[in-house]
């Protein structure tokens, strides 16, 4: 009969597994890294995309906004960080006149040892490192109004004169695809801002979606944000699943950034046709499995690859638990997707987190048992969210799949698209 073998992606390793070759393996389509990826970072801010080059740009300003990813997205700042700042500075910027602002949305701020890792330890110790705080009134103000919501940015980037948004550019199941102008909303948003572009009836709107552009609210309102509170340049990466550079995307906060939406179209888009009996998932691995929250992207990635009441086994470290303390309130709480939904969804309710909180219960809602491999989560909080805790996966899908023999594997997780034809 043959098998196939597959490395879940968990925590800073994978879980091996094998299958028997009538499972279907869903796996990003090949992506190799650049050779130089530094050259390539060079290269791409001297020959931006629909902007003149970032040298250019620089000169005569007076002061300068960096916008960097937090600690959840594996962005290679290490990488990508340094020839900027570079060039920023040897086009008369001063050092002191640099700002980064790491767009935390609404997670927690990266300071000490997660900061390093962030930025390394050479940027860390000579720049002005600043977190976003999305309930902190003193750092932002507003600049908008949509369906009556304020959207209120962090005064540090409206004050800079020359604003730079960095990012990686990967599959969303909000914005269609992460990077470009998701940097600013909910990046650097305030928290009013953020019950909006999270609220229960945005992410419950169908073109909310993974690839979803046009008549993607949560995009569309991306962009008439960014071009309100200016976008000089942006700097975006595609990585490989091992996280090597692909692919350097810089210039115009949207041509560069549909340039790269388009490689990673190609690459992580695989259409299938039919659904699934059952799927074996992961979280992505770290740092996006840090904690359950995340999960809620392959929950639903799996969801729309499966029929009906199927079920989910789903690899996920969550090194740091469930998440935040509103999130995991929700999640402990014990109810459905309908209970969930007469709770949240009036916007009075809104709670920080609650948007992932309902992605997941529209996910459980659809499948049938979900199994979950955690080495941080608790029996009790597994149990809580109406799933099931294993200790091998492996041994979990030998005994599933003699029932379930129609199965899909999909080692990256989220990293990944299966679109039903």
């Amino acid at each position: 009969m043959g098998y196939l073998d597959a490395k879940l992606l968990y925590g800073e390793e994978t879980v091996d597994l094998r299958v028997p070759r009538s499972a279907t393996l869903l796996e990003m389509k090949p992506l190799r890294g650049l050779d130089n990826a530094e050259e390539a970072v060079y290269a791409a801010l001297a020959n931006p995309i629909e902007s003149p080059p970032l040298s250019e740009l620089a000169m005569g300003r007076k002061n300068a906004c960096v916008v960097i990813s937090d600690f959840t997205r594996p962005v290679p700042n290490k990488v990508i960080l340094p020839p900027l700042l570079k060039i920023l500075e040897q086009s008369g910027l001063k050092r002191e006149n640099i700002t980064i602002l790491i767009a935390t949305g609404m997670h927690r701020p990266n300071l000490g040892e997660e900061l390093e890792y962030l930025v390394g330890r050479e940027i860390m110790d000579n720049y002005h490192i600043v977190n976003h705080y999305c309930r902190k009134p003193e750092e932002y103000r507003k600049i908008d109004e949509i369906e009556g919501a304020p959207i209120e940015i962090n005064n540090y980037y409206l004050d800079a004169d020359l604003k730079i948004l960095t990012g990686l550019i990967e599959p969303h199941f909000y914005a269609g695809y992460s990077g470009g102008r998701k940097a600013i909303l909910p990046g650097i948003s305030s928290f009013e801002t953020m019950k909006f572009m999270h609220s229960y009836k945005m992410i419950d709107h169908p073109m909310v979606t993974n690839f979803a552009l046009k008549g993607n609210p949560f995009h569309e309102y991306g962009i008439r944000v960014t071009e309100l509170a200016g976008a000089d340049f942006i700097l975006n990466v595609v990585i490989t699943k091992e996280r090597d550079i692909a692919g350097v995307f810089a210039g115009h906060y949207d041509h560069a950034h549909l340039a790269g939406c388009a490689m990673v179209y190609e690459h992580s888009a695989v259409k299938l046709d039919q659904r699934f009996d059952m799927v074996v998932t992961s979280g992505g691995g770290y740092p996006l499995d840090a904690t359950f929250y995340q999960i809620s992207k392959a929950l639903i990635c799996s969801m729309d690859i499966m029929k009906k009441g199927a079920p989910i086994i789903v690899a996920c470290e969550c090194r740091e638990g469930i998440g935040n303390p509103e999130f995991s309130e929700i999640i402990r709480s014990g109810c459905n997707y309908q209970e969930f939904t007469e709770r949240y969804s009036d916007p009075k309710d809104f709670v920080i987190d609650q948007w992932c909180a309902q992605n997941i219960y529209q996910a459980a809602d659809h499948a049938g048992p979900i199994y979950v491999y955690s080495s941080g989560l608790s029996d009790d909080d597994v149990k809580s969210m109406g799933m099931i805790k294993i200790d091998d996966v492996q041994e979990t899908v030998n005994d599933l799949i003699k029932t379930y023999p129609n199965t899909i594997v999909v080692p990256e997780g989220p990293y990944v698209v299966g679109m039903v034809e």
